[in-house]
């Protein structure tokens, strides 16, 4: 499970992306070089002190300036290896977070329909921006900190050792004492970094559906009840955020009370045991320069360990994502749709959502191609998962569906997409233009033959009275434009693509009664001579059909054509007669 990897796991799983792993041997080899040469001055002022300036022939000033000299170019060498290294990193992370970034976007759309409308939206979104925002974090920084910190912490510890193994003891027992209280408190703080991104992603997500649903929200006066909730979210967030703070700045704090405490400790120490224990003037002072070594990489690695509990926190969460199974997936030897009209055949079909019952059981129904077939039902009888299991938005439970011969589990996608168009209930629209969400229908098109396809439909009078025609800006979701025109976009997309099989979830219920003749007519053009699946919530739809299939819940009970259905006087001449008399809901 995701959420039980370690955090040095969870940060480890970053290199499986290609464009981090690329060229990083070069990053830490660079980081090591320019540690080196930090650890390498330390010496030569321990030489440049009991040799040159106090040894028995008195100070030797050119040998000095020769030493320092050597000091400096060591200096400007280490920083010009760690700064270059360092912008490495940096780019290194940029790239391959975006990557990162992408391939979690291009799992989700791998998933199911089901799959994704199980999650909150706002944690979602939270997936592919914060969270991964603070591993880009981490990795900017924090990440090389963390390799120049080991890299110096045991270079300098070697030094150390080599010089006087009284004092580097001394050192190496502190540093392990320190070490394991940090190693405890980072589960106390990984712990709270997870709560803080869950609360980010119910933040978010209350945010998001407030925005979302601000009609919804003045149409009832809920602007108080909405807002208490928005801030509860926020303040939830707020007091896990506040506390991880708290816990990270302890942290902080105690990694300057152990620096002092160690740098007396060598100071007093190395001062009892003297020359005669080896520890001349020089020795003292390069082991002085050695602490300030060590103890700088502890504290970088102790603001670094506030960073990386954040960064696997949020890489837990996408690996939560990435190890996801894929339950809709492009079967890796797809086969084409045949080159011809297509038929549908469906044998012994069953679903059953993960949280509930069968929401369809044992349907089996032969559609010819070419046919005109409406599908009705009440409210929750199944009819529209059926259409879903059609066009492969989710995977039957059991039985098989077959589109030109062909189970559906077996098309490429890239053939079914181009051959069999849906059209739900409430068309989505993304933020843009009409011209570039009909474009999603065929995107080699122009503006002209999008034009046309409004045309072909006799909505070309609609398109006038626009503010720009088919520039017109439709907003987040379609809102600057009705339920009605927004379907007629929807419609408009699907006569672009030019399907072989058209599923329609009633795709002119929420269409103006003003538009829908012409529209009605332009559909009738449209299927002409295709397979076509209509939901049908309006019964005048199956009236105009060559068969329809009545469900009820969740079993095909009833097919035939309208006039059959009736004469059955069955649950279809039911349904018509209470539809007749307006009390049917379907």
């Amino acid at each position: 499970m995701a959420d039980q990897l370690t955090t040095r796991k969870a940060l480890g799983r970053l290199l499986t992306v290609p464009s981090i792993r690329k060229g990083l041997w070069l990053t830490l080899a660079l980081a090591f070089v320019g540690t080196a040469l930090n650890v390498a001055i330390p010496i030569i002022v321990q030489r440049t002190v009991d040799n040159e300036i106090l040894g028995g022939s008195g100070p030797d000033i050119s040998a000095t300036l020769i030493q320092g000299s050597i000091a400096m170019v060591l200096m400007v060498g280490a920083g010009l290896a760690r700064r270059y290294s360092t912008l490495r990193l940096q780019a290194t992370a940029a790239r391959g977070l975006s990557d990162l970034r992408i391939q979690v976007f291009g799992h989700l759309h791998r998933m199911s329909a089901l799959h994704v409308q199980s999650e909150r939206r706002g944690s979602l979104v939270a997936r592919v921006t914060s969270d991964i925002y603070r591993i880009q974090e981490f990795m900017g920084w924090g990440g090389m900190g963390m390799v120049i910190g080991i890299s110096q912490l045991t270079l300098t510890v070697i030094a150390m050792t080599i010089y006087q193994w009284q004092l580097a003891l001394l050192v190496v027992v502190g540093v392990a004492v320190y070490g394991a209280t940090l190693f405890w408190f980072q589960q106390i703080l990984g712990r709270a970094h997870d709560r803080v991104r869950e609360r980010v992603a119910d933040s978010m997500s209350a945010l998001g559906e407030s925005i979302t649903g601000l009609p919804v929200v003045r149409a009832y006066g809920a602007e108080l009840i909405t807002s208490r909730r928005v801030r509860a979210a926020v303040d939830r967030q707020f007091d896990a955020e506040f506390r991880t703070y708290t816990l990270g700045s302890a942290l902080f704090s105690s990694a300057e009370i152990f620096a002092g405490s160690l740098t007396a400790g060598v100071i007093g120490i190395g001062v009892l045991l003297g020359t005669g224990g080896g520890v001349t003037t020089g020795t003292l002072l390069a082991f002085v320069f050695l602490v300030n070594l060590l103890v700088q990489p502890v504290q970088t690695l102790v603001e670094t360990l506030d960073s990386a509990q954040a960064a696997a926190s949020g890489m837990r969460r996408v690996i939560g994502v990435l190890d996801t199974p894929v339950d809709l997936a492009d079967p890796p030897n797809g086969r084409d749709l045949p080159d011809r009209d297509l038929d549908v055949a469906v044998s012994g079909l069953r679903f059953r959502y993960p949280t509930g019952g069968d929401v369809l059981t044992d349907v089996n129904v032969d559609i010819a191609a070419g046919s005109r077939v409406a599908v009705v039902g009440e409210t929750g009888s199944g009819k529209t998962t059926f259409a879903k299991l059609v066009v492969r938005l989710l995977d039957a439970t059991e039985g098989s569906i077959e589109i030109g011969g062909i189970p559906v589990d077996e098309v490429a996608f890239s053939s079914l997409r181009s051959r069999v168009a849906y059209v739900p209930q409430e068309g989505f629209l993304f933020d843009t233009t009409v011209a570039g969400n009909v474009r999603y229908g065929r995107p080699d098109v122009d503006d002209s033959g999008i034009a046309q396809a409004f045309a072909d439909l006799g909505l070309d009078g609609w398109i006038d009275s626009l503010p720009r025609g088919l520039l017109t800006e439709v907003g987040e979701r379609g809102a600057q434009l009705s339920a009605g025109e927004r379907q007629l976009v929807a419609l408009t997309r699907a006569w672009l693509s030019q399907p072989d099989l058209l599923v329609l979830d009633e795709a002119t219920s929420a269409v103006d009664p003003a538009l829908e003749v012409s529209l009605r007519r332009a559909i009738d053009r449209l299927i002409a001579g295709r397979t076509s699946i209509t939901i049908a919530h309006r019964l005048s739809t199956a009236e105009a059909s060559d068969f329809v299939l009545v469900f009820d819940e969740g079993r095909l009970v009833e097919r035939g054509s309208h006039r059959e259905l009736l004469e059955m006087n069955g649950v279809y001449a039911a349904m018509h007669a209470d539809w007749t008399a307006g009390t049917v809901a379907l």
